[in-house]
């Protein structure tokens, strides 16, 4: 359920209220700039990708256009929109793998088989469909819960877990293949 406060503020932004305009930024930048990031793994086109994401909100609302409801969720789906768009035009990608979401190994030997591995993932999740990798990426790098990525990703929540569900065995599937073939 919607926030009240967020109701307000996107009724402020809808009249182009600076200071509502500047809350949302301050509150959404940082997470939409993480998310950008950590799927490009380019932080110059993470902030292209964040300034995108802004202008075409302002340009949708100067359309009467653009979120009544779920803000957070429209900006993400703007957001992946401009990433997908950009894999299209085939720009080269790779999507991080925090190190603070893995314990890392202590041997230079097991550091080595790590770094192995996190390659290898990259190379799975970026062969994912869009919307598997955007499901994957939405639920277990962001945390996001369900409902959230379903409202992002304009999906039934039962449709996002099948994505999420369906990615996730492609990933299996690929990774012990690799695994076979070394």
């Amino acid at each position: 359920m919607e926030n009240p406060k967020e109701r307000i503020l996107l009724g402020k932004l809808r009249e182009f209220d600076t200071a509502a305009l500047e809350t949302v930024y301050d509150r959404y930048s940082p997470g939409l700039y993480a998310y950008a990031c950590r799927v490009l793994g380019d932080p110059a086109s993470a902030e292209d990708c964040v300034s995108e994401t802004f202008s075409r909100l302002l340009k949708a609302l100067r359309f009467g256009q653009g979120p009544r409801d779920h803000l957070q969720a429209y900006l993400y789906r703007i957001a992946h929109n401009w990433i997908t768009d950009l894999f299209r035009r085939g720009a080269p990608f790779e999507i991080p793998l925090e190190e603070e979401t893995v314990s890392l190994p202590d041997t230079t030997g097991d550091q080595a088989e790590w770094n192995i591995r996190r390659r290898q993932m990259h190379a799975a999740l970026r062969r994912l469909t869009a919307e598997q990798r955007q499901a994957i990426v939405l639920r277990y790098l962001e945390g996001w819960d369900n409902e959230e990525a379903a409202r992002a990703m304009e999906r039934p929540v039962g449709a996002v877990k099948a994505l999420q569900q369906r990615g996730i065995a492609a990933l299996r599937r690929m990774l012990v293949r690799e695994e076979d073939v070394s």
